[in-house]
């Protein structure tokens, strides 16, 4: 099953290559958005280097929250003890 998700992945990764800039050269090259100007251009970057500090905080957080439910299972876990050792001599 994994190889054939792989290969299923590639072939739409290639098809997308090859496909792509014909895709592209029908419109004059002017991409989804069409036409840009100053304005447009600024706004895109003002967008990726906010995105880029939010992103970096989210994941931060998420892996914060995880780590937190790590520590509590082991603590749960090392509370409880070993099993074999539970009563008789």
């Amino acid at each position: 099953m994994r190889r054939v998700s792989i290969s299923l992945l590639l072939s739409v990764l290639l098809l997308a290559v090859v496909l792509v800039p014909a895709a592209q050269a029908s419109n004059d090259g002017r991409g989804f958005y069409g036409a840009t100007n100053d304005k447009v251009v600024t706004t895109a970057g003002f967008i990726i280097i906010a995105f880029f500090p939010i992103f970096v905080f989210v994941m931060s957080m998420i892996q914060r929250r995880l780590e937190k439910r790590k520590e509590a299972r082991k603590a749960a876990e090392s509370a409880l003890g070993d099993g074999r050792w539970h009563g008789g001599w």
